[in-house]
């Protein structure tokens, strides 16, 4: 990684935990967010991985519209910092997902992802 990607990530993970923080507190099982990126291909390349507890925790959340507004959090602090994301570069998952099909590793869960 160049010295210019190291002081975006840090930008990106300073944003991105301000906003995990607020929603900690507003969201009954959601429990921590991640990016992943490949800086060759940036900004087109990032993706935010919000993750809660259980699927029918983010089924409510899902069904009551929580992540538009989720969506629009991210994207406006990721904005504050001249970084432009769509809704597609947003997704959600759960730690029983991982659970089952992982077996909890997460590393194993994210390689499938392209960035």
């Amino acid at each position: 990684m160049r010295k210019t990607d190291k002081k975006i990530d840090k930008q990106i993970c300073d944003v991105l935990t301000e906003v995990c923080e607020v929603a900690l507190t507003k969201n009954s099982g959601f429990k921590w967010l991640t990016h992943l990126v490949n800086y060759s291909s940036f900004p087109r390349s990032l993706k935010v991985i919000c993750i809660f507890d259980t699927n029918e925790n983010l089924k409510t959340f899902t069904t009551n519209n929580g992540h538009l507004e989720f969506n629009a959090a991210i994207q406006k602090a990721l904005a504050g910092i001249g970084i432009s994301i769509n809704n597609d570069q947003v997704s959600y998952d759960t730690e029983e997902n991982c659970d089952k099909a992982n077996s909890g590793k997460w590393a194993a869960r994210f390689a499938n992802i392209t960035v």
